[in-house]
């Protein structure tokens, strides 16, 4: 420990701070005391991540994840703020030298003192799986050596296996030397198996002072990672087999932990005679080699293997002084599964990348809808926005030809059809209208008074809106005639349209979401009743004419911050007989649910991308990535990509056969003051994609980046 440094804090959250335990790329960790005399590691984050509100959020779940994590081998998370000005996490604190320490200062352990170590440190990873966890950093800084045994510490970059993105956006996370092949070429996607890998690596740093992959270049350390061989010298025979298991580059073929603690049982109090590895083996440490490329034939293949050799080698060191993130084989299944022909893309005449703030200071009372989104008709874009209601935008040079609206809000139009586009108007006296406006002009062509509490919805052919009483259904034309009414009923009705059919969603409780849900059919006249749907089911959309819903796992109302309701089934429903079938899901997934083309996407908050069949409720592929609070997708067939936003306005595009991840881009320099309050939008014009982060619309080329 070393003397608090001027600017060190005195208390954090409570505990008064004695010193520095020491201090990482993320933050600093302090020995601290509480007013009963508890010692406690407080880890305080770095104040740069503290204004990233993606860090923030990601760190929240880190907290959450650790707290899960408890054995005799661990140091268990006491305390945490993450919403503290500077985020901070306390855990038990263990009095110790590291590992590291302890090689540096007394040499390598003997057998036993290894097969110990390693029991620890198997038991320490058991527990932390056990809870859905990888710990993704095991080094030898990282193991205190204590009297009754190691203990594991620093889950402040564990990442769950349950597919939570728990690592931080574009940064390589691990130390190069105790790493994984998969780590470090597809870091996201990493499994309980790359502990193991580096459960081997730090064995051998035990056992005789320095990693398998040791090298005076992080560069030449990341290839012999990703495909040299290890370098075992002086390792004792005895050890051997274990360490050559957990070191293999296949995660699949490495031995489970079990399999580890067995092997480490086995093996005997002390080390034979001449059981070491012999020097020279293999190559030494001091001076690893990278293999020299051959040129094995000539003509236009001749350099072909030089080339392939040179280029894995280039990819691995991408690594930008050991902070950026290893690129090598981060999607060999995408990059194999798309076509070497790149599509001609269709752009809107003269279209460049542009973007545009959709805010326009006006006098009034702001009214926040909280939703303002763009629609498309005929290569322009008409999108809400801050200080007006609807604004039509050139959708190849992001030019703004006319808005409409006076009053503060953020609402996006309904729809528009036909050279009409749909969208709301509520002044200040609390009434709601729906107004169609000319698309070229923006002249208004007619208006009519709906109920505030539920949206306007189009259907094949006109909208369907609810009447400011909530007594009737009325449907109007594209002129503004009203084609039908349909008495409501006495609960709570919302308009729906499924397929371009006009529906109702009624539920007879006092507030929603707390009844089933009853599927009507509305026409003129009626409300007919066509099914009755479990409670807080959700409307998708509607396959080959019949409505889809999701149905929950669970309807429990639960009041926790990031909580997502899991589904377990699709229900689908024949509109002639009202029968419904329900199809289950091979797993309960969490997430906004999205259907496309028979395929139904589900993106949650931390930026995992499930597809389901809609047909068969089969799941099509599962994508972790690195790019939270996701939109709804847009899906391209030219290119087969499925597109997202995040509300930082990063763009991300997956392989929509395999969901491999093709490109993503960075978060836009400034997308404003709204993007926590209002949810993200992507869309497609023509192959031209248009996003909008907050009241910021931004339009990029399909190629991604560049």
């Amino acid at each position: 420990m070393t003397p608090l440094s001027t600017g060190d804090p005195e208390v954090i959250g409570g505990y008064t701070l004695l010193g520095r335990l020491g201090a990482g790329g993320m933050g600093v960790v302090y020995l601290g005391v509480s007013a009963s005399g508890r010692q406690v590691a407080v880890k305080l984050v770095r104040g740069a991540y503290a204004q990233e509100e993606e860090f923030r959020t990601r760190f929240r779940q880190e907290v959450a994840a650790a707290r899960r994590v408890s054995g005799a081998f661990t140091a268990p998370v006491v305390d945490a703020d993450p919403d503290a000005e500077r985020p901070w996490m306390a855990t038990q604190y263990v009095p110790g030298r590291s590992l590291a320490e302890v090689v540096q200062g007394d040499g390598p352990l003997g057998l036993r003192e290894v097969r110990a170590l390693g029991l620890g440190l198997a038991e320490a990873l058991r527990d932390i799986h056990r809870v859905g966890l990888v710990h993704r950093d095991l080094k030898p800084g990282n193991v205190l050596m204590t009297d009754d045994g190691p203990r594991v510490i620093d889950f402040g970059i564990s990442r769950a296996a349950d597919h939570q993105s728990l690592t931080t956006t574009g940064r390589m996370i691990g130390t190069p030397p105790f790493m994984s092949p998969e780590q470090m070429a597809s870091p996201r996607e990493v499994t309980p198996a790359s502990d193991v890998f580096s459960l081997g690596s730090l064995l051998v740093f035990a056992a005789v002072g320095a990693g398998p992959f040791d090298s005076d270049s992080p560069y030449i350390t990341g290839y012999q990672v990703a495909f040299g061989a290890p370098d075992l010298t002086g390792v004792p025979g005895e050890l051997l087999r274990t360490i050559e298991r957990c070191l293999d580059k296949d995660p699949a073929e490495r031995p489970e932990l079990a399999d580890v603690q067995r092997m480490l049982e086995a093996l005997p109090e002390s080390t034979s005679p001449a059981s070491t590895v012999p020097k020279g083996r293999l190559t030494p440490r001091s001076s690893p080699t990278i293999p020299v490329p051959v040129e094995t034939s000539t003509g236009t293949g001749g350099r072909r293997r030089t080339k392939l050799l040179l280029a894995a080698l280039g990819t691995v060191l991408a690594v930008a002084g050991t902070t950026g993130v290893l690129l090598a084989g981060r999607d060999p299944e995408g990059t194999a599964s798309r076509s070497t022909t790149t599509p001609t893309a269709e752009l809107p005449a003269g279209w460049k990348p542009w973007q545009v703030a959709l805010r326009y200071e006006t006098k009034g009372i702001p009214l926040e809808y909280d939703d303002p989104a763009c629609v498309t008709e005929d290569g322009a874009l008409y999108c809400g926005g801050t200080g007006f209601t609807t604004a039509r935008v050139d959708a190849a040079s992001g030019k703004v030809a006319w808005r409409t609206g006076t009053r503060p809000q953020a609402a996006g139009p309904i729809g528009v059809r036909g050279g009409v586009v749909y969208t709301y108007e509520q002044p200040e006296d609390g009434t709601r209208s729906v107004v169609a406006l000319d698309s070229r002009t923006g002249k208004e062509r007619w208006r009519h008074g709906i109920n505030t509490g539920a949206k306007a919805v189009l259907y094949g052919g006109g909208l369907l809106a609810l009447s400011p009483d909530a007594s009737e259904f009325v449907a109007y034309g594209p002129s503004g005639a009203e084609l039908w009414r349909a008495p409501s009923l006495d609960e709570y009705c919302v308009p729906a349209a499924p397929g371009g059919v006009p529906y109702a969603l009624c539920e007879q409780g006092a507030e929603p979401g707390q009844a089933p849900v009853e599927l009507m059919r509305a026409e003129a006249g009626s409300l007919s009743t066509t099914a009755t749907l479990p409670k807080k089911s959700v409307a998708l959309g509607a396959v080959g004419g019949q409505p889809l819903f999701l149905a929950p796992q669970t309807a429990e109302d639960v009041y926790e911050s990031g909580y997502e309701r899991p589904y377990s089934a699709l229900l689908r429903v024949d509109p002639a007989t009202g029968h419904v079938t329900r199809v289950p899901l091979a797993r309960a997934l969490t997430g906004t649910a999205t259907l496309i083309g028979g395929v139904v996407y589900f993106a949650r908050s931390d930026g995992t991308v499930t597809a389901v069949s809609a047909a068969d409720g089969k799941q099509l592929w599962q994508r972790v990535t690195d790019v939270e609070s996701l939109s709804a997708p847009v899906v391209s067939a030219k290119y087969g990509r499925v597109y997202f936003a995040n509300r930082y306005g990063r763009l991300l595009a997956l392989d929509s056969r395999t969901g491999a991840e093709v490109w993503g881009t960075s978060a836009l320099p400034d997308p404003g003051d709204k993007v926590q309050g209002y949810p993200p939008q992507v869309l497609l014009v023509d192959d031209a994609i248009v996003a909008m982060a907050g009241d910021t619309v931004f339009s990029r080329g399909p190629g991604g980046p560049g």
